[in-house]
Parts: C-alpha cells; structure tokens; sequence
C-alpha cells in the first residue's frame, strides 16, 4: 500500500509535467510566430547558453542534479526547434527572383526546396525530366543551386553558360575546389559553394553545420547566408583548399573505414543480433554508424570517397599507421603501445575530456532507449 501510493503521486506529477510540456510547446509556437514576422533565426546559440545556465544553477539550488534539467531541456528544445520550423521563416530577399534548383527531387535537394518555399520563394526544380527546358526555365532565376550527384557535377555546371549575369551560381557538393573553379569559369556572376554537413534525414536545420566557399559577389549572395542562418544552420566560411583537406578526414577516411569493418563483418558472417546483445550503448553505437552508412546509397559513398586523389593517399597513410600498429601486436611491445597511446592524449590536449563528456551524455541516451526498447 505505501509503494502504490507513492507511484500514484508519482504519476500525477508525470502528468502535471505533460500539461507543462504542452504549455511550453504553445508558448513556443507563438515565439515562431514572433520570429518569422521579424527575420529571427530559430537557434540563437547565445539564448540557449544563457538559459542552460541559469536553469543549471536553479536547479542545483532545489537539490536537482544540473545535468539532469539540461537532459530534459536539450531534448525539448530540440522538439521546439521542429515545431517553429513548420511555421515557416521569413523571406530576407523578398526581390529575389525564382530560385532553380537542379537536382530538387533528390533527397538533400528536396529539403532544400522545401526551406526556401517555407520561406516564401518561388522555386522551381530541375532535372533530367525537364533539362531541355533548362535554358528557359533559368533565365528567370535569381539564384541557380546545383544538387546533382558529385560524379557529374562539373559536367552540369559547364552546360550552365546561359545565365542571367546578377544570378547567384551555388552547388551543394561535398567538394568544393573543382565545383567552385567549374562555376567561376562558366558564371560571370556571384558564386558561392555551399556544403550542408548531414543527411537529408534532419528533423530541422537547427544547429547543422553548412560549410560555404566564396567564389565572387559576397556581398550579392550575403542574403542567402542570412536565410540559412534563420532556418538555424550554423554557417562557417573557409576556403575551398580548406574545405577538401578537411573533409578528407572528416568524410571519406571515416566513410572509408566504416565501409571496410562492414565487408570484415560481412566475411566474418557475423550474428549482428548477438553483437547488439553483447554490446554496451558505446559498441552498440558504433555499429549503429557502420548500419547507418550501409542503409544509405552506396553511389553517394562511392563518390564521395573517390572525389579526391588526396583521399587515397590519406587512406594509404592510414593504413601504414595500421601496419605499424600490427607490429606492436606482433612483437607484444606493450610498453611502445602505451608510450603512442599517451603521445596522442597529450597532442590531443583538452579535447579528450571534451569528447568524453559528449559522447557519455550520448551514450547515456543510447542506454536508456535500448532499455526502453528491450521491455
């Protein structure tokens, strides 16, 4: 009798937590109203710090544990963010002319071609189905961005000689050198290239990455930089050389490796369910990367991989260090393993701690919804 009185106050406080939840979601949308009338962006990193902090220390001072309010407020947050981004954005550049987008029925251009109607541009898409009419239906456009697969995008943008000379020419490749120097050969107006850092997937833009490589106009195309940052993308300017270094890392080494534990997996004929069974939320996660990348199209990856010669020769650098690394194994030089393994923590610095808290607060929602899951 005590324990089941105890569990009804509890779930009468889970539902006064529900009526609030829904107030504070009501209370949100009418701040999407607010936003889109007056150009804001959906994720202000400032106002989010700020707040974390002050419920932070509200919440240690009611005995609350702080990471367990920013849990909770990440989380609905984040569905606020999906909320506000149905409401629609407003039009920076209400002058603009019809925005082209070549590529807009794939699925990253298809969410390109939904941001710019939910705010307010007329947009029209371009594709095999229609590219004889490409010359007519690009003549009237402000802004031309190209979204085709990376194999053939130079090719598309050399056929692009046609267009109007205050036209913005952006592309939204995972390279950028030859697409950028494609564009500035071919468009004597603004160009700008442009690479979103996720899937098409996203529940909204809020907090992702868009990485853009000035190519000529700056100050033609700085409406569309605001525009991304109002849907609440993050917007980061390097140079295209930059950009290809990086992402040699970033992507095709990562994309490469992933590829390679899925054939080892694939001729070890490995019982994933067991793996997943056996596995603590952080194993788990990383076969959740590698399921991820095999669920998605492997010309995409294929591309991506074979984009630069720079890659191969990361990728051959990559697996020396392997070789290297297979030799301490051999040998049982325990004492060499430990020595690499404490230079890389020092070259590292403080980022190790950094990377340990973020991928615990991950890890522990791994746990909790494999928990869930399992009952």
């Amino acid at each position: 009798m005590p324990l089941s009185k105890l569990r009804d106050k509890i779930d009468g406080i889970d539902k006064q937590l529900i009526d609030l939840l829904a107030e504070r979601l009501n209370l949100v949308a009418e701040v999407g109203v607010v936003k889109t009338k007056y150009g804001l962006p959906i994720y202000v990193p400032e106002r989010e710090a700020s707040m974390l902090e002050s419920r932070r220390k509200e919440a240690k001072l009611k005995g609350v544990p702080e990471d367990l309010i920013e849990d909770i407020l990440r989380r609905t947050m984040r569905e606020s963010y999906a909320n506000e981004y149905e409401m629609g954005f407003k039009t920076i550049n209400p002058q603009m002319k019809r925005i082209v987008i070549i590529g807009g029925n794939g699925l990253l251009g298809k969410r390109f071609v939904e941001m710019f109607e939910l705010s307010g541009y007329q947009v029209d898409i371009l594709g095999r189905s229609n590219w004889d009419q490409a010359e007519q239906i690009c003549s009237e456009a402000g802004l031309v961005i190209v979204g085709s697969p990376i194999d053939v995008t130079v090719e598309v943008i050399k056929k692009l000689t046609y267009l109007p000379s205050d036209c913005i020419l952006a592309d939204i490749t995972s390279v950028k050198c030859a697409p950028l120097q494609a564009m500035l050969d071919v468009h004597s107006g603004p160009v700008v290239g442009l690479h979103p850092m996720f899937g098409p997937d996203i529940a909204s833009f809020a907090k992702q990455v868009i990485v853009y490589c000035d190519g000529r106009g700056a100050e033609k195309y700085a409406w569309l930089i605001e525009q991304m940052k109002i849907w609440g993308a993050q917007l980061y300017s390097v140079s295209a050389k930059t950009h290809d270094e990086s992402m040699t890392l970033i992507q095709a080494l990562r994309h490469f490796t992933s590829f390679v534990y899925g054939v080892h997996l694939q001729e070890m004929n490995a019982d994933l369910a067991q793996l997943l069974d056996l596995s603590s939320p952080i194993y788990r996660l990383e076969l959740a990367m590698v399921g991820r990348l095999f669920a998605q199209e492997p010309a995409l990856y294929a591309d991506i991989i074979l984009s630069q010669k720079s890659n191969l020769a990361m990728i051959k650098r990559y697996h020396q260090h392997f070789s290297v690394a297979i030799e301490l194994l051999e040998t049982k030089n325990r004492n060499a393993f430990i020595s690499r393994f404490e230079s890389v923590t020092n070259w590292m610095g403080d980022y190790s701690s950094l990377f340990m808290d973020e991928s615990r607060a991950v890890l522990e929602q791994a746990y909790d919804k494999r928990v869930y899951e399992n009952k």
